[in-house]
């Protein structure tokens, strides 16, 4: 799962892979449009539906966020 989430980030920006800061939003890799891009990407990668509840930006800061993010919701 984990391997299949880090595919569509390094689609988007492969910096988005080597990144160690805490906020892909302020270093300018992820922006609202491409979170909206994303949450598309995952729903259709996991056969899922990711409720807008949870398109916040807590969840998108860094690429470990956003596994969790979908590790939460399949377990749902």
């Amino acid at each position: 799962m984990e391997e299949k989430v880090l595919e569509l980030l390094k689609e988007i920006d492969e910096e988005i892979l080597i990144f160690e800061g805490e906020n892909l939003f302020e270093a300018g890799l992820l922006d609202s449009f491409l979170v909206i891009d994303l949450v598309a990407e995952l729903e259709e990668a996991f056969d899922m539906e990711i409720d807008a509840k949870y398109v916040l930006e807590e969840n998108f800061k860094t690429k470990e966020n956003i596994v969790e993010l979908v590790k939460k919701i399949v377990r749902q």
